[in-house]
């Protein structure tokens, strides 16, 4: 029988519902890593891939980042029947003399991480954690999490992991120096942008750490905290602000916009609106905040997101190690168990009691200074046009934050060769080689600017390179300005949107290559790029994008538009646009939008453009 991997996915056949359903889903998730339990409970270890950390270190991950999930679970009363597993795997973790010792906690240590859901978890449910140690157990714990609170926490949403050790620490009756706590508190607050975003640490980026690590765990301390009112409002006002922003990110389908690092978290997504719940905050109707959760939860059932035995797998779409961060181990996607924090509310609880509300219309564009963004909705799906962020310290930073243009339906790709210019896929992306062969893209920006739904960037490939895009909704399309200034020829390669390619001996899509356009139609995707009166010629492409670099389909079209610029100034003008079978895409294709005038845009920008908000605290005195 031919093997179809999205039936290993235990969410593929749960109709995600009800509460009951998504406890279903929880266990049925859990239980394939009951075989990878070490002898002694405190390793699991699913793969033999590696991330940048130690052996020990990513066995931990396996071990705690279910408890995300499991602890609310047993808090709202569930029944997990192997806590007593868990209990014996945290006294032999932490037991210097044990094989399955953890190993000390250093600096900016893989372990702070994961004790951050051991402080969480002792704290919900110490009756199946701590009450069941004895003494000299306890004193390990005990001691292992104090140690690890004075090392230096990455300067980031890691700050929150020692409050969330703290919060453990208190439940057990711990003490502890609150004076550490009370710092990274403070520190974290200064991350704090604006209109309920926050970029994720003293960088120019803002990204689903926002949603799913900044907000989660704020809300967390928010509804268990004992005393700090004043912080605990803020960190609900800020949410209640951010509720009505971060829903542009998730289309009508629950799919989330596929954007920055870390997307093997998976339904980690859906971890904001569970904190929501979890933190009695009503930031939307509960109808509404459901819907959003398990519309999102619903659309991971798509996808084969495990291997045959229903380990959740590195990768988004399906198992992929090439878009994977350095810091992913084969536990990592357990992150996603976030998403249950709502099971720990009781049934009778609103959130569980309300009706699902559907996704609402959201049809005008809606800007978004902060992350520097315009989100545009269409069926099936939303696009988010980017000023451009900036990541050089990870892989493919410029794929997961510089791209022009993202998508939940679409995702976006990373490139596995930059030396072939000719096979690189470039989806929302301008490419540039001097040499027919190696290639070069936006990495980041020396401004960026937002004037309404206008977006603006400056930006060098080469430090004699100058180029300036920018970008501007016209629904279901975006236009793409660039003016560009060289002192020497280049090729240039631009991309519209990656849709799936099907897996098949004969063709199956209907592929249009012209001057000045191509258009790939597809089973159920149409996308397609367009010239819009550049000062070169450009030569339609659809490009079959190298295996395995989209993160949610294996196989995929870019159209692309290809040409040559000369030394000196040029300027390309581009429409794109990507539309599933819920559309007219004939009708689409025939109504090409026109380019607006690089005068008009600048007149707009120096009249109205602010700097965006992820890089504005740069320079701010």
């Amino acid at each position: 029988m031919t093997y179809t991997p999205a039936y290993a996915n235990p969410l593929a056949a749960n109709p995600l519902r009800t509460r009951a359903d998504v406890e279903q889903a929880l266990l049925d998730l859990f239980d394939p890593l009951l075989p990878a339990f070490s002898e002694g409970g405190a390793r699991v270890s699913l793969s033999a891939t590696a991330a940048h950390f130690d052996q020990a270190a990513a066995d931990l991950e396996g071990f705690a980042r279910p408890l995300w999930g499991l602890a609310p679970y047993a808090a709202g009363g569930g029944d997990f029947p192997h806590w007593p597993l868990f209990a014996k795997g945290l006294a032999n973790g932490t037991d210097p003399d044990h094989p399955e010792y953890w190993g000390k906690v250093t600096d900016r240590d893989q372990r702070m991480v994961e004790l951050a859901a051991l402080g969480f978890a002792l704290r919900l449910v110490p009756q199946h954690l701590w009450d069941p140690l004895d003494d000299r157990a306890r004193r390990n714990v005990a001691t292992y999490l104090l140690e690890a609170r004075p090392h230096q926490f990455a300067d980031n949403n890691w700050k929150f992991f020692r409050v969330m050790i703290d919060l453990g620490l208190e439940r057990i009756g711990v003490d502890f120096d609150r004076s550490l706590t009370e710092q990274y508190l403070q520190e974290l607050e200064t991350f704090y942008l604006g209109d309920g975003w926050y970029r994720d640490g003293n960088v120019p980026r803002v990204d689903h750490y926002i949603p799913f690590a900044m907000h989660f765990y704020g809300l967390i301390y928010a509804a268990l905290a004992t005393t700090d009112g004043d912080r605990k409002r803020r960190f609900r006002d800020w949410a209640r602000l951010f509720a009505p922003n971060i829903r542009h990110w998730f289309a009508d389908d629950g799919g989330a916009l596929v954007f920055g690092r870390s997307m093997t978290y998976r339904f980690a997504c859906a971890g904001f609106w569970a904190a929501l719940a979890f933190a009695d905050e009503e930031a939307l109707p509960w109808g509404v905040v459901k819907g959003y959760y398990l519309r999102h939860l619903r659309w991971w059932g798509r996808y084969p997101i495990t291997d045959r035995s229903g380990v959740l797998t590195v990768g988004f779409g399906y198992a992929n190690l090439l878009m994977s961060e350095n810091y992913n181990s084969a536990g990592s996607p357990y992150w996603a168990f976030k998403a249950f924090l709502p099971l720990a509310l009781p049934a009778s609880h609103p959130f569980w009691t309300a009706e699902e509300a559907p996704a609402p219309a959201l049809g005008e564009p809606s800007p978004q200074p902060q992350p520097g963004m315009v989100m545009m909705q269409t069926p099936g799906n939303v696009v988010a046009l980017s000023s451009g962020q900036e990541n050089l310290q990870m892989r493919f930073g410029s794929e997961k934050y510089a791209k022009f243009a993202y998508s939940s339906r679409y995702a976006f790709s990373v490139e596995s060769d930059e030396r072939i210019f000719e096979g690189a896929a470039l989806d929302g992306m301008l490419g540039f080689s001097d040499d027919g062969r190696h290639f070069r893209v936006r990495e980041t920006n020396e401004e960026a600017l937002i004037a309404g739904s206008v977006l603006y960037g400056r930006w060098r490939p080469w430090a004699d390179v100058e180029v300036e895009t920018w970008l501007l909704p016209a629904a279901p399309w975006h236009i793409r300005v660039h003016r560009i200034r060289t002192p020497r020829p280049l090729a240039t390669a631009e991309g519209g949107f990656a849709i799936p390619r099907a897996d098949a001996y004969r063709k199956l899509e209907t592929i249009e290559e012209r001057s000045g356009g191509a258009l790939v139609v597809g089973a159920a995707d149409c996308s397609g790029i367009a010239d819009l009166g550049s000062s070169i010629e450009r030569r339609g492409v659809a490009l079959k994008a190298p295996p395995n670099t989209n993160l949610l389909h294996p196989k995929t079209f870019v159209p692309q538009l290809r040409g040559d610029i000369p030394a000196g100034e040029t300027v390309l003008a581009t429409a794109a646009l990507a539309l599933t079978d819920r559309c007219d895409a004939g009708r689409f294709w025939q109504e090409i939008p026109a380019a607006p005038a690089v005068a008009d845009l600048e007149s707009l920008v120096a009249r109205d453009g602010r700097r965006v908000g992820a890089i504005a605290w740069r320079t701010t005195p």
